[in-house]
């Protein structure tokens, strides 16, 4: 099971705690926890990714063990701690202001 964290407004419109476990087949990248995140909870499908494009949102940020993953390739596989379900998979709501 993978673990992910969801900001409280994803968390509100989804009507989850604050984090949800999900079942992944394959390889465990960012791309294959969202598509799994939009199929479980299909009223998530464009909030954090492009209909279209399938690019991140801006003001979105993926955190694993620490790292900002935010700007790494969909593709890319995630940590062997998120993988083995130890370490969650953080979607962010990033804040900007001047």
């Amino acid at each position: 099971m993978i673990r992910v964290e969801l900001p409280y407004h994803l968390r509100n419109l989804a009507q989850v705690d604050r984090e949800v476990s999900l079942v992944v087949d394959g390889p465990v990248t960012q791309r294959a926890v969202l598509d799994a995140l939009e199929t479980t909870y299909p009223m998530l499908r464009g909030t954090i990714r492009d209909h279209t494009t399938q690019i991140r949102r801006p003001f979105l940020r993926f955190f694993a063990c620490s790292q900002d993953l935010s700007h790494e390739s969909p593709d890319a596989p995630l940590p062997a701690a998120v993988v083995a379900g130890e370490e969650p998979f953080s979607i962010v709501g990033a804040m900007a202001g001047g």
